[in-house]
């Protein structure tokens, strides 16, 4: 029998338990293109000043630095989500706050010129319903965020002026603390928020943008469920209980962010030991820039990169764990306080989980652990979407 089933495999036929695996497989591929998908924290925007670099084709993980592009989010079935305005933590001085400020309004310049660049591909998103409609239309869907409002200095005005610009989704800090609120990974400066993001909490609510609670400490996360009138978004997040790690939350606050109504998007960073070397350190510093890079340093650049991670990747994990991350944290906050946001082009990534080309593959686990397509669909989209809708209606609202 054993001979047989070698030869069988050799032959490229189908045992019974292989053509039900095979059948199973194709049926969650076409669930997914069905399903409305949306990843919450998308770090691409660093890519789209690139020279000579294209964000309408599809590139290659082993020959590009970027997991995605419109040609890879037609091959994931991704159909849209938060391409992010990150800024890099400066010194809380007017100068500092100057040259983010800039950084930041280019940095959005960059988003909002690559959308147009794309008619018919892709449309900007700005409310909640706007997804459903774009993709009806055939088209991809770009909503905006703020990772870090640092670039506000300590004028709050400066936030309509990002919702003008498309921006629903901000967290006040980064990986230092700064101006709004302590980090958690830094030493605690505030105890949590400070005054002055206690009143960021407040015109967040106003304008009706959704509070990302990632990045921040567990004191400002308290702070922050505490004070917002609507739920708070986890946009690219984990859990301590997979990994002690400072930027993963505790069980327990996952389930307090779930009964306030929010939502934790699952990320496929710190799930074990991150290996930031000096030699990683130096490559993502040339990475953060390489919109000045020219297409020859851009492709030395990938090169050594891709060098390393055989070498030395940054996680020494795969997909399993994504996947046991996953399925641990669906179990603590329920099917509607769960979405998806790996962090692509911010350090997401594992073997077998590469780029988005293989989303598939996480439906086809999920409805194998027995999850539904409304489940999945809320999952996917729905339940990010709904915290959408309720900072729209809070704005809106007579007061």
């Amino acid at each position: 029998m054993k001979h047989c089933l070698t030869l069988a495999l050799l032959l490229g036929l189908s045992t019974p338990a292989m053509a039900q695996s095979q059948e199973a497989s194709a049926d969650a591929t076409a669930l997914h293109a069905r399903l409305l998908t949306l990843d919450t924290h998308l770090d691409t925007s660093m890519h789209f000043a690139r020279p000579g670099w294209d964000f309408g084709k599809k590139h290659s993980h082993e020959e590009d630095l970027a997991q995605v592009d419109l040609g890879r989010m037609d091959e994931g079935d991704l159909d849209g989500g938060f391409f992010v305005i990150y800024t890099e933590q400066g010194p809380l001085t007017p100068q500092g706050y100057a040259t983010a400020r800039k950084f930041a309004l280019t940095r959005s310049d960059e988003i909002l010129s690559t959308v147009a660049k794309y008619p018919g591909r892709l449309t900007l998103a700005t409310r909640a319903d706007d997804a459903q409609r774009i993709d009806a239309a055939g088209q991809r869907f770009a909503y905006i965020s703020i990772e870090n409002s640092y670039p506000l200095g300590e004028d709050l005005s400066l936030l309509a002026e990002f919702y003008r610009r498309g921006v629903r989704m901000a967290g006040p800090v980064h990986s230092k603390n700064n101006q709004f609120a302590d980090s958690a990974t830094d030493t605690a400066k505030w105890n949590g928020l400070s005054p002055l993001g206690k009143q960021w909490v407040a015109e967040m609510n106003r304008l009706g943008m959704v509070i990302d609670a990632s990045h921040s400490s567990d004191a400002a996360f308290d702070q922050m469920l505490a004070l917002s009138k609507t739920p708070l978004i986890l946009s690219h997040s984990g859990s301590k209980t997979m990994w002690n790690h400072p930027r993963n939350l505790d069980d327990v606050r996952i389930r307090k962010l779930a009964a306030a109504g929010g939502v934790i998007c699952i990320t496929s960073v710190f799930l074990t030991t991150m290996n930031f070397t000096p030699e990683r350190e130096a490559l993502f510093a040339r990475l953060e820039h390489i919109g000045s890079l020219s297409p020859a340093d851009q492709a030395v650049l990938t090169k050594e990169t891709r060098a390393l991670d055989a070498k030395q990747p940054i996680q020494d994990t795969d997909f399993e764990a994504f996947m046991k991350s996953v399925l641990h944290i669906i179990e603590v906050a329920g099917v509607d306080h769960v979405g998806f946001g790996a962090d692509w082009d911010g350090g997401g990534g594992l073997r077998g989980f590469e780029d988005i080309g293989a989303l598939p593959k996480v439906t086809e686990r999920l409805r194998a652990a027995g999850y539904s397509e409304a489940d999945l669909e809320k999952m996917w989209s729905g339940n990010v979407l709904r915290l959408l809708r309720q900072a729209e209606a809070y704005s809106a609202a007579p007061r």
